[in-house]
């Protein structure tokens, strides 16, 4: 079974914990045994000594192994929880902390190892059973008791048993394991609940991409809470969801478009064409119908030519968007070829040129369709005999160029679509029967392999199209184009 990258980063994010926790808990153990071991030790060096001072205070001669010593001896192991005793130089027990009178160690013989060690080095430590003189092991810590003249009057042993010690040290190691256990516990599922959650958004994403290679481009991630790495990336792919899904509703209503566009004129042609040969087309109005057949047939071919020119600037071409030319020139030669349609319409031209020549930078063929398409669609809507008028003028680092016509007012909730593909508003472009629906998207895809901008308004009638151009003077290296060409 395939296993989930989820599920393998949390096994090997959890035996990495463990792996870490075990080390921590061993150290941690081993550091912690040793302390316990060298306070007891500490301890049972500070009881030596203390009993080694009362003896020593007590000592007149044979009084170590005295009632009253063994009461106090007895005292102290209650208080300190260590067993005590006292030996002569040769290593005969004399005394002891046991509370009954017939004591198991009172007159018994240490070894002889113990008894050299002890004279040679003048103390004794060890974990031992002291040769067997214990039957388990014990701390023994041993200090000599010095009478008052000097010499060594006995020695005090004190001694705490080994499994003492490891049964309290069995209870804290106990204690860890469970809180160990508990901690790694908690661990574990806190991975496993913050793995869920940040892996949930990539499930989703791999769903929704799924969904995506079959047509569905409905699918969404749900938001993530947090502004992390996963919660942009989240929004970045439902960013990337709605667009796909805005292309491809165009691509369809693109599609139903041009076959509508498409439909009209090719009807139009096999009806009059098969009227023609079928002779029921009278031969008095051949003309005519060959005229209409004409006329569609152009209609064709400029929807075709639109297109290719719109493939043409979606694929990145024309590549020479810094040449430079003179805007109103151009718009002046633009102009004079709409020269009989304004008179056709009896429409007056008014033409706000600068005086001086002003430098802008593009492609001259692209940018002379825009002002084409806009003059085009200004007359075209225009009112008989109105005005219209062309401004160019420079502000804020750009040219603009207006286009403004005196017609039909465009409603407001249609002037976001009227640069959609194919789009012609109701009341006004409905009569158009020449047109394709294409020279206003054209004119932004223009404008928009420019980087520029165009912005529309019409409100009582007059319409203004304004667009933007980059100035030649603040082309790339800082100097202007007019200084580069001298």
């Amino acid at each position: 079974m395939k296993q989930s990258v989820f599920f393998r980063n949390f096994m090997v994010t959890a035996a990495m914990f463990a792996v870490c926790f075990l080390v921590f808990g061993t150290t941690m153990f081993l550091m912690g045994r040793a302390f316990l071991i060298r306070e007891k030790q500490e301890s049972l060096y500070a009881t030596a000594e203390e009993v080694c001072r009362y003896a020593e205070a007590m000592h007149t001669g044979e009084e170590l192994d005295s009632w009253e010593m063994r009461m106090n001896l007895a005292a102290i192991a209650q208080s300190t929880g260590d067993h005590i005793f006292l030996c002569d130089p040769e290593g005969t027990v004399i005394s002891s902390s046991d509370r009954s009178a017939a004591s198991p160690y009172i007159g018994r013989q240490l070894p002889a190892s113990v008894m050299d060690r002890l004279q040679r080095d003048g103390s004794y430590e060890e974990l031992t059973d002291l040769d067997g003189f214990y039957e388990g092991m014990y701390y023994v810590v041993a200090a000599p008791i010095r009478a008052a003249d000097g010499p060594v009057a006995g020695y005090a042993f004190v001694n705490y048993a080994g499994s003492d010690f490891f049964s309290v040290w069995g209870g804290f190691l106990l204690v860890f394991i469970i809180i160990a256990a508990g901690v790694l516990c908690v661990a574990v599922i806190f991975e496993y609940a913050n793995g869920r959650r940040l892996s949930r958004p990539l499930d989703e994403m791999a769903e929704a991409a799924h969904r995506f290679a079959r047509g569905d481009y409905s699918a969404r991630v749900s938001p993530y809470p947090d502004e992390d790495e996963i919660g942009t990336l989240t929004q970045a792919f439902n960013t990337m969801a709605d667009s796909l899904e805005r292309n491809e509703s165009r691509r369809r209503e693109f599609i139903a478009n041009v076959s509508h566009e498409l439909r009209t004129p090719m009807t139009s042609i096999s009806g009059f064409a098969d009227g023609l040969l079928d002779g029921t087309i009278p031969p008095e109005e051949e003309k005519k119908y060959l005229q209409t057949i004409s006329s569609e047939t152009k209609r064709l071919g400029r929807l075709v030519r639109t297109m290719l020119d719109m493939s043409r600037l979606q694929d990145g071409d024309p590549a020479l968007l810094d040449k430079t030319f003179d805007l109103g020139e151009m718009v002046l030669q633009t102009m004079l070829s709409f020269e009989e349609r304004v008179d056709k319409k009896h429409m007056a031209v008014d033409l706000h040129l600068p005086e001086d020549a002003l430098l802008v930078r593009g492609d001259t063929d692209s940018l002379t369709r825009v002002v084409y398409n806009l003059v085009d669609n200004a007359i075209k809507f225009a009112r008989e005999g109105t005005a219209l008028t062309v401004s160019v003028w420079k502000e804020g680092g750009k040219a603009y160029t207006a286009v403004q016509d005196v017609g039909h007012t465009i409603p407001p909730e249609e002037l976001p679509l009227i640069f959609d593909r194919f789009h012609k508003a109701d009341r006004s472009r409905s009569q158009d029967r020449e047109g394709v629906g294409l020279g206003l998207y054209m004119v932004r895809q223009i404008l928009a392999a420019h980087d520029q901008d165009i912005f529309v308004t019409s409100e009582n009638g007059v319409t203004v199209f304004t667009f933007t151009l980059a100035l030649a003077e603040t082309g790339r290296g800082g100097k202007s184009d007019a200084a580069r060409t001298k």
